[in-house]
């Protein structure tokens, strides 16, 4: 049940949703799933099932160009991954999604998602709030990729989250940086001023 309780307190940062409201609408809908390093959540060419709450873990998103994994996603305990395009208009993903680490989600399945938003307006309200956030951070990134250089997109990502720098393997951070490993490798060196003068 802590894993559950992660989740509606997550759900708690975009609306006020009462105990009660959550063990009526959503309770029975929300599953703990566990995936082991390495494992997929779904795989390009899969339709995606699930809507998915990081309790514990690491997971990435990425398509493959070639022989190149290109990274678009890499979250954490307490973020939400799934690929969303498959997710809502039941096609087949172009995406895998992938465990770093061992990971625990908690997901809720595209059937019992529309089967809550038609359960109430506040259900339903929460939902797009839910979506629109999902959104705004993807155009976010998109535009820091066009608008930052290589540099300031490294320095960005690393001053923001620290400890992704050491849990996530250097040839994933290149990727989703969109940075070329040997120069990633060369940013490295930035890192121990950066910090003091942040600091």
């Amino acid at each position: 049940m802590e894993s559950i309780k992660l989740f509606r307190n997550y759900l708690n940062k975009f609306t006020d949703l009462t105990e009660d409201e959550f063990d009526q609408n959503l309770l029975s809908s929300c599953k703990v799933r566990r995936f082991a390093k390495k494992e997929h959540l779904i795989k390009a060419g899969e339709v995606e099932n699930h809507f998915n709450f990081i309790i514990k873990g690491l997971i990435r998103k990425y398509y493959k160009k070639n022989s190149h994994e290109i990274n678009t996603q890499i979250s954490m305990e307490g973020h939400l991954i799934l690929s969303q395009e498959s997710f809502h208009s039941r096609q087949p993903s172009e995406y895998f999604v992938e465990a770093i680490e061992p990971s625990t989600v908690v997901s809720i399945t595209h059937d019992d998602l529309e089967r809550i938003y038609t359960s109430s307006h506040r259900m339903e309200h929460l939902a797009r709030i839910l979506i629109t956030y999902a959104m705004v951070i993807k155009d976010n990134w998109q535009m820091q990729l066009v608008k930052m250089t290589p540099r300031e997109r490294f320095l960005n990502f690393v001053t923001r989250n620290p400890e992704l720098m050491q849990r996530v393997p250097q040839k994933f951070l290149a990727s989703y940086l969109n940075i070329k490993p040997e120069t990633f490798s060369r940013f490295k060196h930035l890192l121990r001023g950066h910090t003091k003068k942040i600091s």
